[in-house]
């Protein structure tokens, strides 16, 4: 398949600088910090903007053979912010925990990065999901609790909130979450990071997926504790609630792996959001 890169896809001939825009290895400069995009060739069906996990870069999300092709052979527009560096640390993050300090704030930041984007390229911002993998995960259930109508829905890989959970969210939601059954980085339960053990007031641990679902069962308005639909899809153990408030989706799948984006989780993500549209 032959893909285009967003700037070269775009009609920017006549100014150098949004030409390089998006191509590798520039990035696409804003205020708050940058980011990479790609689009694909003929009509676009809607624009996912994936965050990083720990470390990583934007540059490094938007060359993942994985699962970026298959987006774009999907229709998708591909956007990969990138975090920022971590004093001293020389690595990128987000500032995602609530009682973490901030190094930038992310929703302005990503906002910005939407609506930039949707300028830039032409693309339509009411039809963007925000996802990540790991802590780009865990920022993308934090920016849906915060500001849940920043994106069309959100699509988070192997990273959920953390302890202490958040109690409350600020409304309803999109939302599918994919997790690995084995996935040991981040397990679907959470695990002690620093401290001597659970019981610990100064441990730093993960969440428990199970319970952000929880959370956003009652943020959308769901009748049932149990899903209303189970099905297998490829390697994917879906459940998803569906007696919900209207225009919410709230669904999880599992996958048989550790942490990772899996393959075929772009192909899932694809006629997940086209179900969404279709029905919204």
């Amino acid at each position: 398949m032959k893909v285009a890169l967003a700037a070269m896809a775009f009609t920017f001939a006549a100014n150098a600088s949004l030409a390089a825009c998006g191509s590798d290895p520039e990035a696409c400069l804003i205020d708050q910090g940058t980011y990479h995009a790609v689009l694909p060739e003929g009509d676009i069906k809607g624009s996912v903007i994936f965050l990083h996990g720990g470390g990583g870069s934007g540059k490094g999300s938007i060359s993942n053979k994985r699962w970026v092709p298959a987006m774009l052979e999907n229709g998708f527009a591909v956007i990969t912010p990138d975090g920022k560096v971590r004093p001293g640390r020389n690595r990128r993050g987000w500032s995602f925990h609530p009682d973490r300090p901030k190094r930038r704030d992310e929703v302005a930041f990503l906002s910005a990065v939407r609506d930039d984007a949707a300028q830039r390229f032409g693309l339509d911002a009411t039809r963007m999901m925000l996802g990540g993998f790991s802590i780009g995960g865990s920022m993308t259930h934090y920016l849906a609790c915060e500001a849940p109508d920043t994106f069309y829905a959100y699509i988070p890989v192997g990273g959920a909130f953390w302890r202490p959970h958040p109690d409350a969210c600020n409304g309803p939601v999109r939302l599918l979450h994919t997790h690995g059954w084995t996935d040991t980085t981040v397990p679907l339960e959470g695990r002690v990071l620093r401290g001597s053990d659970a019981d610990d007031p100064d441990a730093f641990m993960q969440g428990d997926v199970y319970y952000a679902m929880e959370l956003w069962r009652a943020e959308n308005g769901c009748r049932q504790l149990r899903g209303d639909r189970f099905k297998t899809t490829q390697a994917f153990w879906r459940r998803a609630w569906d007696r919900c408030d209207p225009d919410t989706a709230l669904e999880l799948a599992l996958f048989p792996g550790g942490h990772t984006v899996p393959n075929g989780w772009a192909e899932m993500v694809s006629e997940w959001f086209a179900a969404q549209t279709n029905t919204n």
